[in-house]
């Protein structure tokens, strides 16, 4: 654990075995930060310290920005327009965290926390309404959030800007996955399992161009999107985020979340969200990831009878699930790609006409073209939120098209690839699972492999695994999508050895098994008959 006296956090750290781990450091700190947390709620808590290191991320980066000008260039040490040319927050003197961090031991901390962020605030408009400011109030003790002020003061001390926000950034992210595994269910609401988000990413592929989440949680669809954009060689700024979020507190994570990572985005809110308030109807995005509340009966739908969204059938008013595929597929451009969370029902539903919409999706209907590209079926316990098993569905605007980075897709037209990943991923506590490296890897290489991409190799339907099937094997199966009934079953090795070899090994194990037995019984006969009944 982090020595909490030290007021340092470790900064070395160590990546996991190729299991999509975090840094060690992240665990250490969180434990120390939890510790901190007495009987707090993990829900309340969350906004405190997650605040408290937005707040020292944007103060580190415009401290280390004005270093450099009062080295470089003096007088532009005050111009504002330096800073945000870098996207740079400005934070005025008594909002830094040097002035916090002397302050850490005093009663009124929380007053000077409250204030800071509501001088950033003001300062800065694209962070009105985004920052907590309730940190003096009584219920909050103020020697605990000294203490909280000078563990997170050794977050990436000493580093250079560049590391800095990353490890800051990567501590942030590792932050809202605990917090969300605390808070179970409700964490479900705001963060979507990191190693689930990297399989939708590195499916698709966002290399350049708009990327949009129409119920985008705390952003970390945008965060992994970024990380695969600078990991192949791109800039940050290469892609255009936008989103959109219904709940306000989630909504301020998520700005939080991006401003951490230097992402500049457009993330909309309002309360009646992208059904009935879509802030972006005009927006058509070249990728879309999505994790939407499943199964959600209470949308509206009544309201939305005729809509222009809805090109491959109504969507039921008691399930909102193919009206999220729907508005996904209305946002996406000419030759755009998305991927979709949903529950496992989406695949072989036949209720309220959702079977004709998934028809539909699949052979196209009037001017509107089949768009299903992929699906694939995800083992349990990958979330927080949820035992309901899911899948992942990818859609495709044009599949006779179509570039992935510098890639020519071939024309997949009358076919949809099928992929099995239930068998895929390792326990990384008692209750949840997540996908390795290689599992992901296994995952993205068949898809982009199938899809015609050449650096992925020949694409082999794998038996048990993954399977291209045409739309009339697919009719034959009712337009159900469950990747099972279509991979079939794991070819076994074969070692060599003949039946009657295997049998007759058989018999004589079961009969060795049969006259150990017989020799227990007979021991525990001859035990009991020598004890004299009570009297």
């Amino acid at each position: 654990m982090a020595d909490q006296d030290s007021n340092a956090a470790p900064n070395k750290s160590k990546r996991s075995n190729g299991k999509s781990g975090d840094l060690g450091f992240e665990a250490e700190l969180f434990k120390a930060a939890d510790k901190l947390r007495g009987n707090m709620e993990p829900s309340d808590y969350k906004h405190v310290a997650l605040g408290l290191i937005f707040l020292k991320h944007i103060s580190d980066s415009f401290e280390a920005k004005r270093a450099e000008l009062l080295a470089d260039y003096p007088d532009g040490a005050e111009d504002r327009d330096e800073y945000a040319a870098e996207n740079v927050f400005w934070v005025p003197p008594t909002a830094r965290w040097s002035h916090l961090r002397a302050n850490a031991k005093q009663p009124s901390i929380g007053k000077m926390i409250d204030e800071a962020m509501i001088a950033i605030e003001k300062e800065n408009e694209n962070l009105k309404g985004v920052l907590p400011k309730d940190y003096a109030r009584p219920a909050l003790n103020a020697v605990m959030l000294g203490e909280l002020v000078d563990l997170i003061s050794g977050i990436a001390l000493g580093q250079n800007k560049g590391e800095a926000r990353d490890v800051l950034g990567r501590v942030y992210e590792y932050f809202l996955g605990q917090f969300a595994g605390s808070e179970g269910k409700r964490g479900g609401e705001f963060y979507t399992p990191r190693s689930v988000v990297r399989v939708m990413v590195e499916m698709i592929e966002p290399y350049k161009g708009r990327v949009y989440d129409p119920c985008c949680g705390s952003g970390g669809m945008f965060v992994q999107s970024e990380k695969f954009v600078e990991l192949h060689g791109g800039r940050i700024g290469d892609i255009a985020v936008y989103g959109q979020e219904s709940n306000y507190t989630t909504w301020r994570l998520c700005k939080m979340n991006l401003a951490v990572r230097g992402i500049d985005a457009d993330i909309k809110w309002n309360s009646e969200g992208s059904f009935h308030k879509d802030e972006l109807r005009d927006l058509k995005a070249a990728f879309i990831l999505a994790n939407p509340p499943f199964n959600i009966s209470d949308w509206g739908g009544e309201r939305l009878r005729e809509d222009v969204r809805w090109r491959y059938g109504v969507p039921p008013a008691g399930n909102a699930n193919f009206a999220w595929v729907q508005h996904i597929v209305h946002h996406l451009s000419p030759s755009g790609v998305a991927g979709v969370v949903l529950a496992n029902g989406s695949m072989s539903s036949t209720q309220n006409g959702e079977d004709a919409i998934r028809r539909a999706l699949i052979e196209g209907v009037g001017d509107a073209p089949g768009v299903v590209d992929c699906m694939v079926a995800l083992p349990g316990q990958l979330f927080y939120s949820t035992q309901i098993p899911v899948c992942l569905w990818f859609l495709a605007r044009d599949k006779s098209n179509g570039i992935a980075r510098t890639a020519k897709l071939r024309d997949r037209r009358g076919e949809i690839l099928f992929i099995d990943a239930r068998k895929l991923g390792h326990m990384v506590d008692r209750t949840r699972k997540e996908f390795s490296d290689a599992d992901i890897a296994k995952v993205t290489r068949a898809y982009h492999a199938w899809r015609g991409e050449g650096e992925a190799g020949a694409y082999e339907d794998m038996p048990g695994f993954c399977k291209s099937a045409t739309l009339q094997e697919i009719k034959a199966h009712g337009y159900v999508l469950t990747p099972g009934r279509y991979v079939g079953a794991a070819d076994v090795e074969d070692d060599d050895t003949s039946f009657s070899e295997r049998f007759s090994a058989l018999q004589s194990k079961l009969e060795g098994d049969f006259e150990a037995s017989s020799k227990l019984t007979a021991t525990i006969r001859q035990k009991l008959s020598g004890l004299a009944p009570n009297g």
